[in-house]
């Protein structure tokens, strides 16, 4: 019996025993290709001889320093390197030890800012429909993950919420993708126009939607609106890069690709990619120079922000993205993959959507590619293509309530960005398998509706 309480507590998980490049083992000897980086966090693959090393060199000079008494030289060296890479004045840097606690950090500084304004009415923000932020309230509370909100509602100040960015779904046959766009930015107004800019302190967003909805990327010119809109209204804009960010998309921020400049970000797995548990968030010189010349101390804390062993790791982590030319590598690898996923899953029977950025990629699944239908929640899909995936050695990320929290299916795929073109082929033969298999179909062409009818 393990007393390890597990997410689930009824299933049998193998061992991890070690990791190499892009493949985690077993403790049978099994390997498993990590086609999702665990969760869009190995992003250097496992057992980085220079990662590894540079935190053996930083627990041999002091592994732990509490911020309230001491900085420390791979904190102030990763904060620079951050900086100097961030778009617009993101010159800031506030370390956490991951993503929920980033956006933690985000909610309440926004709030701290506008009463160091005197703007002491702000206190709501406005997010999106389909978004995740992370798992503690305050992250849970601006999310659009229904199911994962649902049992701690009574506990939260939830957000209002607007439609996403999603054009295979949303965008209407008589329109382009710019005023499909536009549509739904402005939806952004009319919410600040009901609710008063008086009241609300941020909008939050992922540039590239990640587990909830599986990779889908804004069209052209959406976020420039959205800028335009809380530039107007006195209103933050904080966007969420903890999964799509550290070169995930193909640039070190996501939002650089959409050409807009947040007055927040938050950022943490690749940041780190999975070596030690950090994250960070990034702040503009206004918010810093309100709270610097205000109170002079941001009213918030974590004991191992900024922990020195976590720096010293993604200190290392982003030097070898930027020595050895990964975010180059990951736009090459990124077409590939897509390359092989159309030439591949394009006539699938099962899947409406391939999309995404870089090397973070989402497959939906319908039961009707026309109609784009999807597939009845009962299936448990997500479930069956996890298992496939696994028996078969490789590490996929599927989800359900791809649509609204309930109905729809999506597979998203973020493997590490040393990915071979070879090891991208053993990737996709693999899903092939997995997904026709959990499909019923075998290698055959039936779709998975017809297959449930036969059941029937």
């Amino acid at each position: 019996m393990s007393h390890v309480f597990h997410r689930q507590c009824r299933s049998s998980l193998p061992v991890a025993v070690a990791g190499q490049g892009p493949y985690i083992v077993d403790s049978a000897g099994k390997r498993y290709l990590d086609g999702c980086g665990g969760a869009a966090v190995s992003s250097l693959g496992h057992n980085h001889p220079r990662v590894i090393a540079a935190i053996r060199q930083q627990i041999e000079s002091i592994p732990y320093a509490h911020t309230g008494f001491f900085t420390t030289r791979v904190a102030e060296e990763l904060a620079t390197l951050l900086a100097e890479g961030a778009p617009g004045d993101l010159n800031h840097v506030y370390f956490t030890s991951g993503g929920s606690e980033s956006m933690e950090a985000a909610l309440k500084l926004a709030r701290q800012y506008y009463l160091e304004k005197g703007q002491i009415n702000k206190r709501l923000f406005i997010a999106r429909r389909q978004s995740y932020h992370g798992n503690t309230l305050g992250a849970l509370g601006v999310g659009g993950n229904q199911w994962r909100k649902t049992p701690y509602e009574p506990l939260m100040a939830p957000a209002n919420l607007i439609a996403p960015c999603y054009a295979y779904r949303d965008q209407k046959v008589d329109e382009t993708e710019w005023e499909y766009g536009q549509r739904v930015a402005n939806e952004l107004a009319q919410v600040i126009e009901t609710t008063g800019s008086e009241n609300i302190l941020a909008f939050v967003a992922e540039p590239v939607v990640g587990a909830t909805a599986g990779a889908v990327p804004a069209v052209p010119g959406y976020f420039r609106r959205v800028s335009e809109i809380c530039r107007e209204h006195d209103i933050l804009l904080i966007l969420d890069e903890v999964m799509c960010g550290m070169g995930r998309t193909g640039t070190l921020f996501a939002c650089e690709q959409d050409d807009v400049v947040p007055d927040m970000i938050t950022i943490a797995k690749g940041l780190g990619a999975g070596y030690q548990p950090i994250g960070a968030l990034m702040v503009n010189d206004k918010i810093f120079d309100v709270i610097s010349e205000g109170s002079g101390y941001f009213q918030h804390g974590h004991t191992y922000m900024g922990h020195p062993t976590a720096c010293a790791a993604a200190l290392e982590v982003q030097k070898v993205i930027r020595e050895e030319a990964l975010l180059d590598q990951v736009k090459q690898t990124g077409q590939y993959l897509f390359s092989m996923l159309q030439e591949r899953f394009a006539a699938h029977p099962n899947i409406g959507d391939i999309r995404g950025r870089g090397l973070f990629v989402g497959l939906e699944l319908v039961a009707d590619k026309l109609s784009k239908a999807p597939l009845a929640e009962e299936t448990f899909i997500h479930k069956k293509i996890k298992e496939r995936a696994l028996e078969g050695g490789l590490m996929c990320y599927p989800m359900s309530g791809t649509i609204d929290g309930r109905r729809g299916h999506h597979i998203l795929l973020a493997p590490p960005f040393i990915l071979e073109h070879s090891q991208v082929e053993e990737m996709v033969d693999k899903l092939v398998i997995a997904l026709n298999s959990a499909c019923g179909l075998s290698q055959s062409t039936r779709p998975l509706s017809v297959t449930l009818k036969e059941a029937v």
